[in-house]
């Protein structure tokens, strides 16, 4: 008698989730074990990181619409302020992905050594923020100038001590990430976009301006880091006892941590650099209303990175794999470029034939007049996907020389902006032009075949690591 469809489906799904997998590691082996998989909270991590995104996005739109050109600057400003912190946030975001590396290993110690760990990091980051932040003010003039606020020298001495903030809480997120609690970090990357909105946009209603609704970005890292200690608190006492046996008896220093972690750190800010400076050049060429104009055209024509990013999730464990295995890890990098390309034609046709509409609807009527440059800087952007994803291709394979002619790109940038046109459409021609630099630089690089990995005599020749298991999640 045949079987019924209905049983014979778990077993099928089992088949090819053993398939996929290549029967390595803890495999889920039916849809129960599959919702509470290591997959399942991966996923849930990405639709917090999604959640996060659709977030900040209406963040911008509340902002651009609360601040007025004659207010500060407007929301060119906050634009401009902004993109100064995300070129500084870039160290956090490799040392997040570092320590849960390193977490994940065991490197961190568990238990009452990891606690100290924390603790001991802590502390250097609390004497940090104290430093930058007295540094930033005593030169918020001269930051405010450079990052084209010129009347907001308070704002602009937020964004040090905002970095130093962000990088504490990047710390602590790596620690839950290392012990599995993707739901904990899920929640605080909602809870960050979701505090920075709601205390900017009251800070800036009430009178505060362009410095109150900066104010809410460093607001909610505070908010977000307390929550995540908390929860790594509960983490560390509900696992004490058996794991602190055996645990390693020397901590890493944050200084080893961040020298282990230089070339993503190095990668990032040059990434950050392509695809921030823009903005802030655009306030030293255009004046207020222009500049407020660019700035919401700009946000909107970046919407590929945040695909450039998810892809790149893919493609550095893939090439890592296959680089371990001795194979050629190019088609991995075309598959991903693939993403790009699909993602990307309905994106280029809304820009190239209703950029003027999406702009007004987004942003309003007085922030659209540089929406002309709208598909112009989405070719830029679509080209600096391709760029990211090249060099996180790179970064996998532990190369690191291309750095310096990367970089070389990204100082010219400001340079070449600085003296371009001061028509927005202009203006948005040598931002592509120099995205266009950036991406032949890279792929140079990356379409280059590699040596295969040398093997020592008498030692098996390298495969492809096994999925290290994961800790399971508290709470």
């Amino acid at each position: 008698m045949t079987t019924p469809p209905s049983d014979q489906a778990p077993g099928r799904i089992a088949v090819l989730i053993k398939r996929v997998t290549g029967g390595r590691g803890r495999v889920a082996t039916s849809l129960a074990d599959l919702r509470n998989s290591e997959t399942a909270k991966a996923a849930g991590l990405a639709g917090a990181m999604i959640i996060n995104n659709v977030i900040a996005l209406g963040s911008t739109v509340v902002f651009a619409r609360l601040l007025k050109d004659n207010q500060g600057g407007g929301y060119g400003s906050l634009a401009a302020l902004v993109s100064y912190f995300l070129i500084l946030s870039v160290v956090g975001q490799a040392l997040q992905v570092a320590t849960a590396r390193e977490g994940v290993l065991g490197h961190l110690g568990s238990g009452a050594q990891l606690a100290a760990t924390v603790r001991q990091w802590t502390r250097s980051m609390a004497a940090f923020t104290v430093f930058i932040s007295i540094v930033s003010v005593l030169l918020r003039d001269p930051i405010a100038s450079a990052v084209g606020v010129k009347g907001s020298p308070w704002a602009a001495a937020l964004g040090l001590p905002a970095a130093a903030l962000w990088l504490e809480l990047s710390l602590l997120r790596g620690v839950l990430q290392g012990l599995g609690d993707y739901k904990g970090v899920g929640l605080s990357l909602i809870g960050e976009q979701g505090s920075r909105l709601i205390m900017g946009a009251t800070l800036a209603a009430v009178g505060l301006g362009l410095t109150g609704a900066y104010l809410g970005t460093p607001l909610s890292f505070i908010a977000m880091c307390l929550y995540c200690a908390r929860r790594l608190a509960l983490r560390l006492q509900a696992t004490a006892g058996a794991q602190d046996r055996g645990a390693p008896t020397g901590a890493i220093t944050l200084v080893a941590h961040v020298k282990r972690a230089w070339a993503p750190i190095a990668g990032l800010i040059v990434i950050a650099m392509l695809q921030n400076i823009d903005i802030i050049a655009a306030k030293h060429r255009f004046s207020t209303s222009t500049a407020s104009s660019y700035g919401a055209t700009a946000v909107a024509a970046k919407v590929l990175i945040w695909v450039a990013i998810g892809a790149g999730f893919y493609l550095v464990p893939e090439v890592s794999r296959l680089r371990a295995a001795g194979k050629d890890p190019r088609p991995v990098l075309a598959r991903a470029l693939g993403i790009i390309a699909v993602c990307a034609v309905p994106v280029l046709l809304i820009f190239a034939f209703a950029s003027h509409l999406l702009i007004k609807a987004a942003f309003g009527e007085s922030k659209s007049h540089a929406s002309g440059s709208l598909l112009v800087l989405g070719l830029a952007f679509t080209v600096l996907a391709c760029t990211y994803l090249a060099i996180q291709y790179l970064l996998a394979l532990r190369r690191t020389w291309f750095l310096v002619a990367v970089a070389l790109v990204a100082i010219a940038e400001p340079i070449l902006l600085l003296n371009a046109s001061r028509k927005p459409t202009g203006f948005a021609t040598v931002v592509l032009a120099v995205q266009a630099l950036g991406a032949l630089v890279a792929f140079s690089f990356a379409l280059q075949r590699g040596p295969a990995l040398p093997v020592a005599p008498g030692e098996p020749a390298p495969r492809a690591p096994d999925i290290e298991p994961i800790p399971e999640a508290v709470g």
